[in-house]
């Protein structure tokens, strides 16, 4: 993967890393299905102005709509309401990557090579101990809710990669016209039309300023771009860098919330990005380093 989008990997996980906090901010002014059906609506606005065919084919925009929208979302922002914490929340749904990795590999035909397999486990183990410090929160099947949302999004990575389409944000704003009505529809029957009234009613300039964040810097732009890094190369290879969303998190909570890091989160945060550099980074660049090591 050439530099130029390596580096758009990493403003994903920037984008994708703050979102979890902005999650949050939203649902004090929003029932979590309501808030997830208003995201798309409006991350799906972008239409009105794109002209031209469908990017894939309807029944394939239709599938990652689904997946992605309605159910890693809907149980996302369901376990989030339920007590999961927000860093919590970004590291567990992190496990999407070691899921697409095996769904590649059995569906794709897809191998990840040794070097990356240790990649893996080296990110894996900074995850492991940004976690142990961080509370589970109050509820089990917040949890469960999570680790669902995270293998719903394994499958929809696999289903965008087989899409076909070339054109993301074309197919980002019609896989985002999907997921509303039902997500309505469930609103309606488990939150009530009186907490959705009460919402929209009392919407601060927070939760506005949340609904367009999540909407379009985190849609439109965060999954505009992760899908045309998983159109031009392996699944095995992008989603990785989802292992660095929750390292961001932590970053940008220290730069600008103050935030205070430990020494075991330092030490995690180079677990992480040494992981992505050993998986990521091509092997004549690890070989030209050891050719040149002194003996």
């Amino acid at each position: 993967m050439p530099l130029p989008h390596i580096l758009l990997a990493l403003l994903v996980t920037l984008i994708w890393g703050v979102n979890f906090v902005i999650i949050k901010v939203g649902l004090h002014d929003f029932p979590p299905l309501l808030f997830c059906a208003l995201r798309f609506a409006l991350a799906a606005l972008p239409l009105i102005f794109l002209r031209g065919p469908l990017p894939a084919p309807f029944w394939r925009i239709v599938q990652i709509g689904v997946l992605l929208g309605v159910v890693k979302f809907g149980l996302l922002f369901v376990g989030m309401h339920l007590g999961m914490p927000a860093g919590l929340s970004s590291l567990v749904l992190q496990s999407q990557v070691f899921f697409t990795v095996l769904i590649a590999a059995v569906f794709l035909g897809e191998r990840p090579s040794p070097r990356a397999l240790f990649g893996l486990l080296l990110a894996a183990a900074g995850l492991l101990l940004i976690g142990l410090e961080r509370p589970l929160g109050d509820s089990l099947l917040a949890f469960g809710l999570v680790i669902a949302a995270a293998l719903a999004w394994a499958f929809s990575n696999i289903a965008t990669k087989r899409s076909g389409a070339n054109d993301m944000l074309r197919l980002i704003s019609w896989v985002s016209l999907i997921p509303p009505l039902p997500l309505l529809v469930l609103s309606w029957i488990f939150e009530g039309p009186q907490a959705m009234a009460a919402a929209v009613r009392g919407i601060s300039w927070e939760g506005v300023g949340a609904l367009l964040y999540i909407a379009f810097l985190a849609t439109t732009v965060g999954f505009g771009l992760w899908s045309f890094l998983l159109r031009r190369y392996p699944a095995s290879q992008v989603t990785p860098f989802a292992l660095a969303v929750p390292v961001s998190g932590l970053l940008s909570g220290w730069l600008m919330l103050g935030e205070q890091l430990t020494a075991q989160d330092w030490l995690a945060c180079v677990l992480v990005f040494l992981g992505l550099a050993v998986t990521v980074l091509p092997a004549s660049l690890w070989q030209r380093r050891s050719a040149v090591a002194p003996s």
